[in-house]
């Protein structure tokens, strides 16, 4: 099967070592992705608070090129998958495609002004996280057989954020994921259980009232630690941003050093398939991933 890629805004910038490990990884997993031509921004979440209707219509656009572009690839238009790597756009393009679907006079003006522009839409696409597509389609007997470096001596906090299965838990648990524990287990990670995995890292309350954004990330921080912790990974670029980038004032301002890799799960995949450090964007971390931890003998996997 090919997917469709949606790397969304914060993929070709803030968050673009999440794009650059993630191809890596669909490379050396031999899984074939094709982006999606001309998409858009998706609105993130702040577009709703504007317009609600407008904010559908600008994300159920992608929707509408995405089952465009495989039906020009396949002949029909049925079966086509658009991957969202990021939270908030996977959030929000499963938000338009509910609610177009729930709500008949949101479906309705949101398929005339997209058959306005030349996109009829037929409502056959399926929005899929890469946890999901690791996990279900390529899933982890065929990951771990793969792996070529074990992350044994990574004690690893997986932080999913507060959008990646709320309110819709289309492949994990709402309340207890486990996709991210159970791939990176497969890796021979040790993944701690730590209550905090779903709480907000804030959003952009780092940029507005930074006072309560670096509280709210200094408590994510603490606790991962507290439960043995010794690298978070996650799944959001905002998270990724607000977890690593302000360690340095947490510190002053909490006077204890902080001082945590944060990691999105895709880069520590690539270590663990042996790509090298610079195609997984390793470079570009503030706080940077000390290998020396990783113990290559004497430990089995932990399991799937």
């Amino acid at each position: 099967m090919k997917y469709l890629h949606y790397p969304g805004c914060s993929l070709k910038g803030s968050g673009r070592a999440y794009e650059e490990s993630l191809l890596a990884v669909y490379e050396a997993l031999g899984v074939s992705v094709e982006e999606l031509d001309d998409w858009n921004c998706c609105g993130a979440t702040a577009y709703m608070a504007v317009d609600e209707l407008k904010a559908f219509a600008l994300a159920a656009r992608n929707l509408a090129l995405a089952e465009g572009q495989h039906a020009g690839q396949n002949g029909d238009d049925g079966g086509a998958c658009l991957v969202a790597p990021c939270s908030a756009c996977f959030l929000v393009l499963s938000k338009a495609k509910r609610y177009m679907e729930e709500y008949g006079e949101v479906g309705r003006r949101i398929n005339e002004a997209l058959a306005a522009a030349g996109l009829p839409y037929q409502g056959r696409i399926a929005i899929r996280h890469p946890l999901d597509l690791f996990i279900n389609d390529v899933g982890l007997p065929a990951i771990a057989a793969r792996v070529r470096r074990p992350l044994h001596g990574l004690r690893v906090a997986c932080y999913y954020g507060c959008q990646l299965v709320r309110p819709y838990a289309t492949f994990d648990d709402q309340f207890d994921p486990q996709t991210m524990d159970r791939l990176l287990r497969a890796l021979g990670a040790e993944t701690v259980d730590w209550p905090l995995k779903t709480r907000c890292c804030s959003g952009s309350l780092t940029g507005t009232i930074p006072d309560v954004g670096l509280h709210l990330n200094h408590i994510l921080l603490k606790e991962a630690r507290r439960h043995g912790a010794n690298v978070v990974a996650t799944a959001c670029p905002l998270c990724q941003f607000n977890l690593e980038c302000f360690q340095d004032r947490m510190s002053r301002r909490y006077g204890r050093e902080i001082h945590t890799p944060v990691l999105y799960f895709t880069q520590l995949m690539g270590v663990a398939l042996g790509l090298p450090d610079k195609t997984l964007g390793l470079q570009r971390l503030f706080v940077p991933l000390n290998k020396d931890q990783i113990q290559p003998e004497g430990v089995q996997h932990v399991g799937v």
